[in-house]
């Protein structure tokens, strides 16, 4: 895995940073905005809010996920681990920003140099004034090595297919709190 903490030299490897906190995505990138309803109340809120914010949600959805503990905070670093086996990438990412508000809880990170994507991708849990919770990805990317470049559309594919079991993880890691 790549090295998790910084010698701060090293800063995201694309001009957008903090793009995906609006609703107006740059351009040149890949988007992905997926939605998926978690439940009601405010425990399912709590809950799904820290799946996110811990890691918890990625981590059962089968990704190796090498961060500190606790929950993020802006400038904390992680590598998530792609793929399997002998076949996994390396994924080095920063928070760029956090929202640990009543309504929203979540993060968003980018993409750090050693990155197959250059972007940003942020994941959020809301609830709406009636206590429906929902969980939401919103991400833009590009290629920033051979492989993706050459995988094509292959990879925004992926990335929402991966958006949504993370969907259907938060609302099992909320149902089960």
């Amino acid at each position: 895995m790549t090295r998790l903490f910084s010698t701060g030299r090293d800063t995201v490897n694309y001009p957008d940073r903090g793009a995906t906190r609006g609703r107006e995505l740059p351009a040149g990138y890949h988007h992905l905005h997926h939605r998926a309803r978690i439940g009601t109340g405010q425990a399912a809120f709590e809950a799904a809010g820290t799946a996110v914010t811990t890691f918890g949600a990625h981590r059962a959805s089968g990704m190796l996920v090498q961060a500190a503990h606790g929950a993020v905070q802006p400038g904390s670093r992680v590598v998530v681990g792609i793929g399997l086996g002998p076949l996994r990438i390396s994924a080095p990412c920063e928070v760029v920003w956090t929202a640990y508000e009543p309504a929203r809880i979540g993060f968003a990170y980018g993409t750090l140099a050693g990155h197959p994507e250059c972007g940003e991708e942020s994941f959020m849990v809301l609830r709406d004034p009636d206590g429906t919770v929902w969980f939401e990805v919103t991400a833009f990317s590009r290629p920033a090595a051979w492989y993706t470049r050459l995988a094509g559309r292959l990879v925004p594919f992926l990335q929402h297919c991966y958006a949504r079991r993370l969907g259907r993880t938060v609302r099992r890691l909320a149902a089960a709190a």
